[in-house]
């Protein structure tokens, strides 16, 4: 089994987080594709981040019409600090493991938890931001291979922010999590009270 996995707050989760995983699961050859919400991840605090509730759902919703897809709730579901090497940990020792991520997020993977023994597990799925060079893969990052994809510049952050303002952002998430989000009022002001503060890895990727 080759397994990618993508984790992200996916708080939306939008097109930029599923070409990724489309890009990957053909560049690379995979049987599926798990997009995996943070729970509580731990680098950074401060941030506030809609209930695991609301970014699971549209996870699912996100990822339900592609067979190769899969939306893995380990991270939610696990208590405490979210750590990517406990995840990994969880997978057979002979089950092939791709991490899939931002080229922003790579030269900081020397600070995860456990860094050497994360790159040990995986081979590195490389999405680049637009307008960015693929950086140099020194130490620890190894095996690491950039993904021919488009660099489209979509953000979580954006779509909150025009969620909020009442500007149009229905094409830049899959059409049923924009039923989701206007459902439940979600990015709104009226919509805080369902917000809760974790500490971020990374607010979201690819």
């Amino acid at each position: 089994m080759r397994t990618g996995i993508l984790g992200g707050t996916f708080d939306p989760i939008h097109v930029a987080h599923l070409h990724a995983g489309e890009v990957a699961l053909v560049q690379a050859n995979l049987d599926r594709v798990l997009f995996i919400p943070a729970g509580d991840p731990w680098q950074k605090s401060g941030n506030v981040v809609s209930e695991a509730r609301h970014r699971l759902e549209m996870t699912k919703i996100a990822t339900e019409s592609v067979t190769e897809f899969e939306a893995d709730s380990t991270e939610i579901d696990r208590a405490g600090p979210t750590y990517a090497i406990d995840t990994l940990e969880s997978f057979p020792a002979a089950e092939e493991l791709f991490l899939i991520v931002g080229s922003d997020v790579v030269a900081g993977m020397r600070t995860w938890h456990r860094a050497s023994d994360v790159m040990a597990r995986v081979s590195l799925l490389v999405a680049p931001r637009p307008g960015e060079v693929p950086p140099e893969m020194a130490e620890p990052v190894s095996k690491a291979t950039v993904l021919d994809m488009a660099r489209l510049a979509v953000s979580a952050t954006d779509i909150r922010n025009r969620v909020r303002k009442g500007q149009p952002f229905r094409f830049l998430v899959a059409p049923g999590v924009f039923d989701y989000i206007s459902e439940h009022g979600l990015y709104t002001d009226s919509e805080i009270h369902d917000r809760v503060g974790l500490q971020l890895d990374q607010e979201d990727q690819p």
